[in-house]
């Protein structure tokens, strides 16, 4: 049997007493999964859970067998997250800063011809040095998800990341993700892209109703929003 790398055992979260999930119990294996639902279903908030930026208000979640509430950091050294709006994780004014602080790590000797060819690899030759204001929609989100990738982690959270991107981008977005060697968990209003992953879940007024092959999880997802 395979392992998941992410399991939710009976996980409720609440703001001010208001529910936002709801006894979830789940486990993810799959190399790529969707999550699926409507605006304010839960959906966000159990992909924050995943490392650690929500805090389960009773339940147990484990990550690659670690407990994002006790090990944040360890967690987050390992999972890395994809959101929305680029410009929420973008902190450095010009892509090759950006990346640079991602790869603090490495030796500074080595860290200025990684940050050149990760820019390559990405489409971004060349623009290194440009102002992150002045690249397009579709280059920024391709900084952010090289920043999240060049840490090189053990899991991947992308919170819909195609919604403000136009068609062309939105599919080498979500090609990018779906080659990754490793999991990926993804948000997303766009069923063709879910369509395309492993498996599914769903997710409505809170709680988790369908989970499983992608297609028959679409057309739960279709009949319960008609």
């Amino acid at each position: 049997m395979t392992r998941a790398h992410v399991a939710f055992d009976d996980v409720s979260y609440e703001v001010d007493g208001v529910p936002i999930l709801t006894g979830v119990t789940t486990a993810l294996a799959a190399r790529r999964t969707a999550v699926i639902g409507a605006n304010g279903s839960g959906k966000s908030t159990f992909a924050r859970m995943i490392n650690g930026l929500r805090q389960p208000t009773s339940g147990a979640v484990r990550v690659l067998g670690l407990d994002p509430a006790a090990e944040a950091t360890r967690v987050r050294s390992r999972v890395g997250f994809v959101f929305t709006n680029p410009e929420a994780q973008i902190l450095m004014p010009t892509p090759a800063e950006d990346l640079a602080l991602s790869l603090a790590s490495v030796p500074r000797a080595m860290r200025a011809a990684r940050v050149e060819r990760i820019l390559d690899e990405y489409g971004l030759a060349g623009r290194g040095d440009q102002p992150v204001s002045e690249l397009s929609g579709g280059q920024r989100q391709l900084l952010a998800l090289a920043a999240v990738l060049c840490t090189e982690p053990q899991l991947v959270v992308a919170d819909e990341p195609t919604t403000l991107l136009d068609l062309r981008n939105a599919r080498r977005i979500a090609d990018l993700l779906l080659t990754l060697a490793v999991p990926v968990v993804i948000v997303t209003h766009d069923l063709e892209l879910a369509a395309r992953c492993d498996e599914a879940v769903l997710f409505d007024g809170g709680r988790l109703v369908a989970e499983g092959e992608p297609r028959g999880v679409i057309e739960t997802y279709r009949r319960v929003s008609s």
